[in-house]
């Protein structure tokens, strides 16, 4: 996933947007005809599986506020021919996109997104992060000067308010209008053009959006107040309302900034992702020298040097130097990996102490780093049903907005044209779709990225209302409670000799083979360094059996020893416990140690059984070995009800068992033959890095190795659903308290801007308390 070249920046052209007040400096169309070309489309695309010349986009798009905004998008991107399928998040501010390569190119729908007032960019354009921190400066200036302002304003507003009659004369009164309006227009020809610019692309494409009403009431409020300005005596001279817009256009313009710094860390664990891969890399050439090359060039089989501080450009294998590497972001392993010569290193991860130098075994979309992002931006574009339900409401909600303002100033203006038109105003700033569309979104995003960094990737947004109502939760054995490899349990040894001595001797015959339980004795032997005692002179391997060999002391002083390592019937032995798995040692006397293996159980699989049980979940296991196997796990883990001998057919009819009777059923597998029954569950977990993570069928992938994130998960998903909660219920409060008070005149249009910037930023700031990077609690 390498950067995108840049493409041409965009000219401006003056258009009739609002910008500055009347004018606004508009950016004239792109030029995306570099996107066309299809060398380009794996940066920002892939293709999808089984459907030849159909691709998947991931876009970001500029410019967009609300629910409205989302589905504007969608209705212009869907209008182009070719295009597949659409979903546009309010919350992540991206785009997921479907498209036929041979009915429409990238720069065909990207057009019509910014026809329609918007901006369509690849995920990981060069310029995208400068252009948002540009638009974050504009947006601080013009907050700063509506502030600025609004201060001012409100120290020629404050007299009016406090002066008893006869205390102001005329003329002082007048002259005190005369400069607020002076201080108010900055406010409307700057710090408002992104409200008139906003509400300008409304009209002309004959839609609406969060910017038609606040523009509308912006708009209203002014001319009302310089009508009363030039025209003191008449039907609007009664009194001025410049402290009010200043204070509400500062009120708007600071929850939206606040709003958008917030955002940018609910979602930023897959930018900061998506950005770890340089933007070039130092290749080998044929003549020896290092040639510094864009990473999309590098291809399998070239050789590169990875300086300190650099993150490796792709998947491969370290052919000189040892370094410490950082997988914190990929993994979830927070301390830093020791790699030396022949270790493999993965794209995204960090060099952290010494140069390097590494061979690409794997580029592009084959990388777990592209495979993670992608992972990622599915999910950051995926669409909860309770955030379907909020944009669904959004566009009907706001023409409602418009119908109440006007009939509420009908209703007034019978009696003060005045205050008609301000009662308008206030229910036209006070109404607040963005809350209500940001309440999900918000806080699932923001789970997700805190589970990003501890090594857990969401696939659907949508699965954290589903894990938060489990009650079951189905672990495979093999490569999930327990790791792939066995451990030494016990050793039985002949009398006269010692534990030391005979794992010493079985090591040295093990060290060169294969076989996983001849790893498990070269592992203990390297535990208890006792794996350089001896030295094998002659070896010879018994295909099925074992291995025979002649050992000799490393120190050489002494004859050397004719020894047996392997089965029973191979060494010469009866075995005590023939139901335990067992490898025996003989030497020329006969039986000389007998080494009991077992499964390497997880660490954390005891706790991580404990926190769920807490939590009052059903724990089952299901696996394929035989049932005594499974029997001894489950005994060590603490799970009372175990089922061996299971196929995945069998596995798959225990699932459906438990949905028949109402159980919401999470399951944990390795993805090995865990296929069927994780796609069944409810919800379900990959853990381990068994099965490339493109084609998993779980909800959630657990890269790392910790267990323990299996429980973590689901405690932050309920904690996730009481803050969706939290959110909906206040959005639905303020908007059922304060729309009938604005109706009736009882919000002035300074107290509406406030209503409406808070409650955003309340959704915002409440959902962002999941993104925290700290233990999860486990609440029973």
């Amino acid at each position: 996933m390498s950067s995108l070249p840049a493409f041409e920046e965009p000219r401006l052209s003056l258009s009739k947007a609002g910008g500055d007040g009347a004018f606004h400096e508009q950016p004239a169309a792109p030029d995306l005809t570099l996107l066309d070309e299809e060398q380009e489309w794996t940066a920002f695309s892939r293709p999808v599986a089984q459907q030849p010349g159909r691709w998947e986009s991931n876009v970001m798009i500029e410019g967009m506020y609300c629910a409205a905004c989302a589905l504007t998008i969608e209705d212009a991107i869907q209008s182009v021919p070719g295009v597949r399928s659409v979903e546009v998040s309010a919350g992540s501010h991206r785009a997921k996109v479907v498209w036929e390569s041979q009915a429409v190119s990238p720069s065909g729908w990207m057009r019509a997104v910014h026809k329609a007032g918007y901006r369509a960019l690849p995920a990981n354009d060069v310029f995208a992060r400068e252009r948002r921190l540009v638009e974050s400066r504009k947006a601080l200036w013009r907050m700063m000067v509506a502030g600025l302002c609004m201060m001012q304003v409100m120290m020629y507003a404050y007299p009016a308010y406090v002066a008893q009659p006869g205390d102001l004369t005329l003329e002082m009164e007048q002259l005190l209008r005369w400069a607020s309006w002076v201080l108010s227009l900055p406010v409307i020809f700057f710090s408002c053009g992104p409200f008139f610019s906003g509400a300008w692309q409304d009209v002309l494409h004959r839609r609406v959006s969060m910017d038609l009403p606040v523009a509308l009431g912006m708009l209203i409020t002014f001319v009302v107040s310089s009508v009363g300005t030039f025209d003191p005596t008449g039907i609007f001279g009664h009194e001025v309302y410049f402290d009010s817009l200043t204070m509400f256009v500062f009120f708007l313009l600071a929850g939206r900034w606040l709003e958008s710094r917030l955002r940018d860390r609910t979602a930023g664990a897959l930018e900061t992702l998506m950005n770890r891969l340089p933007d070039s890399v130092l290749r080998l050439m044929p003549d020896g020298q290092f040639e510094r090359v864009a990473v999309r060039r590098l291809q399998v089989g070239d050789v590169v040097r990875v300086l300190p501080g650099e993150a490796f450009p792709a998947d491969g294998v370290l052919l000189q130097g040892h370094t410490s590497v950082d997988e914190a972001l990929l993994t979830g392993e927070s301390r830093p990996l020791t790699r030396q010569v022949g270790d493999e290193v993965i794209s995204g991860s960090h060099n952290l102490s010494a140069m390097v130098q590494m061979r690409i075994d794997r580029v592009g979309e084959q990388t777990r780093f592209a495979q993670i992002v992608n992972l990622m931006e599915s999910a950051s574009t995926s669409k909860p049903a309770m955030a379907r339900l909020a944009d669904v409401i959004a566009k009907p909600f706001l023409i409602g907005v418009l119908i109440a303002a006007g009939l509420s100033c009908a209703y007034w203006w019978q009696t003060d044209p005045e205050r008609a038109l301000m009662v308008a105003v206030s229910v036209l700033i006070v109404t607040c779709p963005c809350a209500l569309s940001l309440a999900t979104p918000a806080a699932m995003l923001s789970a997700a990225g805190a589970l990003a960094k501890r090594g857990v990737l969401v696939r659907r947004l949508t699965a954290f209302e589903s894990l938060a109502e489990v009650d079951t939760v189905l672990f495979d054995k093999t490569g999930t409670l327990t790791r792939d490899a066995m451990v030494v349990n016990q050793i039985h040894v002949r009398q006269g000799a010692t534990r030391q001595q005979v794992l010493a001797l079985a090591a040295a015959l093990a060290q060169n083979s294969l076989h996983p339980l001849s790893k498990a004795l070269v592992t203990a032997a390297t535990l208890e360094d006792t794996l350089e005692h001896w030295r094998v002179v002659q070896t010879t391997e018994h295909a099925g059996q074992g291995v025979s060999a002649e050992v000799i002391p490393a120190s050489g002083s002494e004859s050397a020893i004719r020894l047996r390592l392997g089965s029973a019937s191979f060494c010469g032995v009866t075995p005590a416990n023939a139901s335990t798995l067992q490898v025996h040692l003989s030497d020329e006397a006969g039986w000389l140690a007998s080494f009991e293996f077992q499964e390497d159980i997880r660490q954390d699989a005891q706790d991580t059984v404990a926190a769920l049980q807490r939590a009052g979940i059903s724990v089952y296991l299901l696996s394929g070995d035989a049932s005594d196997a499974a029997h001894r796990v489950a005994e060590k883990v603490g799970i009372g009800e175990v089922r061996g001998n299971c196929s995945p057919q069998d596995k798959l009819d225990f699932l459906r068992e438990f949905q028949d009777q109402g159980h919401k059923v999470a399951v944990v597998g390795d993805g090995l033959n865990d296929g069927p029954v994780l796609a069944g569950a409810h919800v379900s977990f990959a853990f381990g890095q068994a099965v490339p993570l493109a084609q998993a069928q779980a909800d959630f992938l657990v890269s790392g190795g910790r267990l323990t994130n299996v429980a973590d998960a689901l405690m932050l998903s309920r904690r996730t659903l009481t803050v969706v909660r939290q959110n909906l219920s206040w959005a639905a409060i303020y908007n059922a308290v304060c729309v009938p008070l604005a109706v009736f005149g009882l919000i002035p249009a300074w107290l509406a801007g406030l209503g409406m910037a808070s409650s955003s930023l309340l959704v915002v700031v409440n959902a962002l308390r999941l993104s925290k990077d700290a233990q999860f609690e486990r609440k029973a």
